[in-house]
Protein backbone atom coordinates (compact mmCIF):
# COMPACT_ATOMS: atom_id res chain seq x y z
CA UNK A 1 0.00 0.00 0.00
CA UNK A 2 2.90 2.19 -0.08
CA UNK A 3 2.63 3.33 -3.38
CA UNK A 4 -0.98 5.46 -2.44
CA UNK A 5 -0.74 8.87 -2.90
CA UNK A 6 -2.54 11.02 -0.49
CA UNK A 7 -4.47 14.17 -1.37
CA UNK A 8 -2.82 17.70 0.61
CA UNK A 9 -4.73 18.08 3.71
CA UNK A 10 -6.31 21.07 3.87
CA UNK A 11 -5.18 22.94 6.71
CA UNK A 12 -8.01 25.25 7.70
CA UNK A 13 -10.97 23.99 9.28
CA UNK A 14 -14.01 23.95 7.10
CA UNK A 15 -17.80 24.77 8.33
CA UNK A 16 -19.70 21.51 9.00
CA UNK A 17 -22.60 21.11 5.81
CA UNK A 18 -23.90 17.54 7.11
CA UNK A 19 -24.20 16.07 10.71
CA UNK A 20 -25.08 12.68 11.63
CA UNK A 21 -26.18 11.89 15.25
CA UNK A 22 -26.77 8.28 16.59
CA UNK A 23 -28.35 7.61 12.89
CA UNK A 24 -29.78 4.19 12.47
CA UNK A 25 -31.29 2.54 9.64
CA UNK A 26 -33.30 -0.71 9.51
CA UNK A 27 -34.48 -3.20 6.80
CA UNK A 28 -37.48 -5.06 8.19
CA UNK A 29 -35.62 -6.37 11.36
CA UNK A 30 -32.14 -6.17 9.80
CA UNK A 31 -29.89 -3.43 11.97
CA UNK A 32 -27.97 -2.06 8.46
CA UNK A 33 -26.71 1.28 10.34
CA UNK A 34 -25.87 1.34 13.83
CA UNK A 35 -25.31 4.49 16.14
CA UNK A 36 -23.92 6.94 13.49
CA UNK A 37 -22.08 10.07 14.22
CA UNK A 38 -20.54 12.01 11.73
CA UNK A 39 -19.99 15.27 10.73
CA UNK A 40 -19.22 16.31 6.89
CA UNK A 41 -17.40 19.32 5.99
CA UNK A 42 -18.53 21.81 3.46
CA UNK A 43 -16.23 22.11 0.08
CA UNK A 44 -14.59 19.35 0.85
CA UNK A 45 -14.14 15.22 -0.76
CA UNK A 46 -15.35 12.54 1.91
CA UNK A 47 -14.62 9.15 0.83
CA UNK A 48 -16.63 6.18 2.40
CA UNK A 49 -14.72 2.89 2.37
CA UNK A 50 -15.35 -0.54 3.80
CA UNK A 51 -15.91 -4.40 2.75
CA UNK A 52 -19.14 -4.98 0.54
CA UNK A 53 -22.28 -5.07 2.90
CA UNK A 54 -20.78 -2.55 5.42
CA UNK A 55 -23.45 0.10 5.35
CA UNK A 56 -21.74 2.66 3.54
CA UNK A 57 -23.65 3.06 0.71
CA UNK A 58 -26.93 2.82 2.41
CA UNK A 59 -25.83 5.49 4.81
CA UNK A 60 -24.93 7.09 2.04
CA UNK A 61 -28.58 6.96 0.67
CA UNK A 62 -29.84 8.28 3.77
CA UNK A 63 -28.13 11.84 2.97
CA UNK A 64 -31.07 12.59 0.43
CA UNK A 65 -33.59 10.22 2.01
CA UNK A 66 -33.11 7.92 -1.14
CA UNK A 67 -33.81 4.83 1.02
CA UNK A 68 -37.42 6.47 1.60
CA UNK A 69 -38.22 4.64 -1.58
CA UNK A 70 -37.21 1.46 -0.32
CA UNK A 71 -40.32 -0.36 0.99
CA UNK A 72 -40.04 -0.99 5.19
CA UNK A 73 -36.60 1.20 5.37
CA UNK A 74 -36.67 3.01 8.50
CA UNK A 75 -34.03 5.67 9.87
CA UNK A 76 -33.39 7.01 13.15
CA UNK A 77 -31.56 9.76 14.95
CA UNK A 78 -31.33 13.05 13.30
CA UNK A 79 -29.56 14.04 10.24
CA UNK A 80 -29.21 17.80 9.27
CA UNK A 81 -27.91 19.54 6.72
CA UNK A 82 -27.42 23.56 7.58
CA UNK A 83 -28.52 22.74 11.01
CA UNK A 84 -31.92 21.45 9.56
CA UNK A 85 -33.22 18.25 9.86
CA UNK A 86 -33.66 16.94 6.76
CA UNK A 87 -36.50 14.22 8.29
CA UNK A 88 -38.63 16.56 9.38
CA UNK A 89 -41.79 15.94 8.11
CA UNK A 90 -42.20 19.82 6.52
CA UNK A 91 -38.99 18.49 4.28
CA UNK A 92 -40.00 17.79 0.75
CA UNK A 93 -37.60 14.76 0.04
CA UNK A 94 -37.92 16.05 -3.80
CA UNK A 95 -36.67 19.56 -2.70
CA UNK A 96 -34.45 17.99 -0.90
CA UNK A 97 -32.93 15.90 -3.73
CA UNK A 98 -32.29 19.08 -5.92
CA UNK A 99 -30.24 20.34 -3.07
CA UNK A 100 -28.15 17.55 -2.03
CA UNK A 101 -27.87 15.35 -5.83
CA UNK A 102 -26.40 12.21 -6.73
CA UNK A 103 -24.40 10.31 -8.60
CA UNK A 104 -25.04 6.47 -9.13
CA UNK A 105 -22.91 3.67 -10.01
CA UNK A 106 -23.79 2.70 -13.45
CA UNK A 107 -24.20 5.69 -15.91
CA UNK A 108 -27.82 6.55 -16.15
CA UNK A 109 -28.70 9.14 -18.56
CA UNK A 110 -32.57 9.52 -19.29
CA UNK A 111 -33.61 8.55 -22.35
CA UNK A 112 -33.05 12.00 -23.97
CA UNK A 113 -30.79 14.38 -26.29
CA UNK A 114 -27.82 15.86 -24.25
CA UNK A 115 -29.35 19.28 -23.69
CA UNK A 116 -32.80 17.15 -22.41
CA UNK A 117 -30.80 15.25 -19.42
CA UNK A 118 -29.42 18.62 -18.04
CA UNK A 119 -32.23 20.47 -18.68
CA UNK A 120 -34.88 18.42 -17.19
CA UNK A 121 -34.25 19.57 -13.53
CA UNK A 122 -33.97 23.21 -14.08
CA UNK A 123 -37.20 22.71 -15.70
CA UNK A 124 -39.21 20.73 -13.35
CA UNK A 125 -37.82 23.05 -10.04
CA UNK A 126 -38.05 26.22 -12.18
CA UNK A 127 -35.00 27.30 -11.90
CA UNK A 128 -35.19 28.98 -15.43
CA UNK A 129 -37.82 31.51 -16.97
CA UNK A 130 -37.21 31.21 -20.76
CA UNK A 131 -34.92 28.73 -23.07
CA UNK A 132 -31.97 31.78 -23.21
CA UNK A 133 -31.64 31.09 -19.23
CA UNK A 134 -31.70 27.24 -19.83
CA UNK A 135 -29.15 27.61 -22.27
CA UNK A 136 -26.88 29.18 -19.87
CA UNK A 137 -27.83 26.49 -16.91
CA UNK A 138 -27.22 23.46 -19.54
CA UNK A 139 -23.46 25.04 -20.82
CA UNK A 140 -22.39 26.32 -16.89
CA UNK A 141 -23.46 22.65 -16.04
CA UNK A 142 -22.07 20.65 -18.71
CA UNK A 143 -18.59 22.69 -17.99
CA UNK A 144 -18.96 22.07 -14.70
CA UNK A 145 -19.50 18.03 -15.70
CA UNK A 146 -15.85 19.26 -17.97
CA UNK A 147 -17.83 17.12 -20.88
CA UNK A 148 -18.55 20.34 -22.85
CA UNK A 149 -16.49 20.51 -25.36
CA UNK A 150 -17.15 16.87 -26.38
CA UNK A 151 -20.98 17.07 -26.55
CA UNK A 152 -21.18 21.09 -27.51
CA UNK A 153 -21.64 20.54 -30.82
CA UNK A 154 -24.29 17.48 -30.66
CA UNK A 155 -26.34 18.82 -27.92
CA UNK A 156 -29.34 17.52 -29.94
CA UNK A 157 -27.81 13.80 -29.69
CA UNK A 158 -29.19 10.96 -27.30
CA UNK A 159 -27.26 10.69 -24.12
CA UNK A 160 -27.44 7.25 -24.26
CA UNK A 161 -25.00 7.07 -27.48
CA UNK A 162 -22.11 9.05 -25.29
CA UNK A 163 -19.56 6.88 -24.01
CA UNK A 164 -19.62 5.31 -20.79
CA UNK A 165 -17.08 7.94 -19.30
CA UNK A 166 -18.63 10.51 -21.06
CA UNK A 167 -22.67 9.40 -19.60
CA UNK A 168 -20.89 9.53 -16.19
CA UNK A 169 -20.08 12.96 -17.12
CA UNK A 170 -23.21 13.97 -18.12
CA UNK A 171 -25.17 12.54 -15.40
CA UNK A 172 -22.18 14.55 -13.04
CA UNK A 173 -23.50 17.97 -15.21
CA UNK A 174 -27.47 16.57 -15.06
CA UNK A 175 -26.55 16.66 -11.26
CA UNK A 176 -25.05 20.33 -10.60
CA UNK A 177 -27.74 21.78 -12.78
CA UNK A 178 -30.19 22.11 -9.96
CA UNK A 179 -27.36 24.17 -8.29
CA UNK A 180 -27.23 21.53 -5.16
CA UNK A 181 -24.90 22.22 -2.28
CA UNK A 182 -23.66 18.73 -1.79
CA UNK A 183 -22.86 15.84 -4.37
CA UNK A 184 -23.30 12.37 -3.15
CA UNK A 185 -22.00 9.81 -5.35
CA UNK A 186 -21.88 5.90 -4.97
CA UNK A 187 -18.73 3.93 -6.44
CA UNK A 188 -18.90 6.21 -9.40
CA UNK A 189 -16.40 4.87 -11.11
CA UNK A 190 -16.60 1.44 -10.68
CA UNK A 191 -18.24 1.04 -13.87
CA UNK A 192 -15.83 3.07 -16.24
CA UNK A 193 -12.04 2.28 -17.69
CA UNK A 194 -8.64 3.63 -16.17
CA UNK A 195 -8.73 6.73 -18.56
CA UNK A 196 -12.67 7.76 -17.92
CA UNK A 197 -12.15 7.17 -13.75
CA UNK A 198 -9.31 9.57 -14.04
CA UNK A 199 -11.22 11.83 -15.60
CA UNK A 200 -13.85 11.63 -13.25
CA UNK A 201 -11.51 11.58 -10.13
CA UNK A 202 -9.92 15.05 -12.03
CA UNK A 203 -13.44 16.36 -12.15
CA UNK A 204 -14.31 15.12 -8.63
CA UNK A 205 -11.29 17.45 -7.40
CA UNK A 206 -12.56 20.53 -9.11
CA UNK A 207 -15.92 19.81 -8.10
CA UNK A 208 -15.01 20.72 -3.85
CA UNK A 209 -14.35 24.10 -5.54
CA UNK A 210 -18.33 24.40 -5.13
CA UNK A 211 -19.87 21.38 -3.55
CA UNK A 212 -19.24 19.14 -0.41
CA UNK A 213 -18.72 15.94 -2.21
CA UNK A 214 -19.19 12.62 -0.84
CA UNK A 215 -17.89 9.55 -2.24
CA UNK A 216 -18.49 5.98 -1.25
CA UNK A 217 -15.83 3.83 -3.39
CA UNK A 218 -14.32 -0.01 -2.97
CA UNK A 219 -11.06 1.48 -3.93
CA UNK A 220 -8.81 2.67 -1.16
CA UNK A 221 -6.38 4.13 -3.80
CA UNK A 222 -9.33 6.49 -4.79
CA UNK A 223 -10.69 7.65 -1.71
CA UNK A 224 -6.33 8.21 -1.16
CA UNK A 225 -6.10 10.28 -4.43
CA UNK A 226 -9.64 12.34 -4.31
CA UNK A 227 -10.43 12.97 -0.56
CA UNK A 228 -9.60 15.12 1.97
CA UNK A 229 -11.88 12.85 4.60
CA UNK A 230 -12.30 9.34 5.01
CA UNK A 231 -14.74 7.48 7.14
CA UNK A 232 -14.06 3.79 7.43
CA UNK A 233 -17.51 1.36 7.74
CA UNK A 234 -17.64 -1.86 9.38
CA UNK A 235 -20.78 -4.40 9.74
CA UNK A 236 -22.86 -1.43 10.11
CA UNK A 237 -20.65 0.73 12.62
CA UNK A 238 -18.38 3.71 11.69
CA UNK A 239 -15.53 2.72 12.95
CA UNK A 240 -12.93 5.63 12.04
CA UNK A 241 -13.49 8.91 10.63
CA UNK A 242 -10.35 11.42 10.06
CA UNK A 243 -8.29 13.57 7.91
CA UNK A 244 -7.36 10.74 4.32
CA UNK A 245 -3.55 10.93 5.67
CA UNK A 246 -4.24 10.29 9.08
CA UNK A 247 -6.47 7.00 8.19
CA UNK A 248 -4.47 5.68 5.81
CA UNK A 249 -1.18 6.39 7.11
CA UNK A 250 -1.63 6.25 11.05
CA UNK A 251 -5.10 4.30 12.08
CA UNK A 252 -6.06 4.68 15.11
CA UNK A 253 -8.43 1.17 15.06
CA UNK A 254 -7.41 -2.14 14.47
CA UNK A 255 -9.78 -2.75 12.54
CA UNK A 256 -9.51 -0.26 10.12
CA UNK A 257 -5.61 -0.65 9.78
CA UNK A 258 -6.36 -4.71 9.16
CA UNK A 259 -8.87 -3.48 6.16
CA UNK A 260 -6.58 -0.48 4.50
CA UNK A 261 -3.27 -3.60 4.88
CA UNK A 262 -5.98 -6.16 3.35
CA UNK A 263 -6.66 -8.81 6.29
CA UNK A 264 -10.28 -8.23 6.09
CA UNK A 265 -12.01 -7.09 3.67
Amino acid sequence: MNDMRIVERDVETREIKIRGDKVQVFYGDNHAIKDVDIEIQDKTVTAFIGPSGCGKSTFLRCLNRMNDTIEGCRVEGEITLDEEDIYNKQVDPVQLRAKVGMVFQKPNPFPKSIYDNVAYGPRIHGLASNKADLDVIVEKSLRRGAIWDEVKDRLDAPGTGLSGGQQQRLCIARAVATEPEVLLMDEPCSALDPIATAQVEELIDELRTNYSVVIVTHSMQQAARVSQKTAFFHLGNLVEYNETGEIFTNPKDPRTESYITGRIG
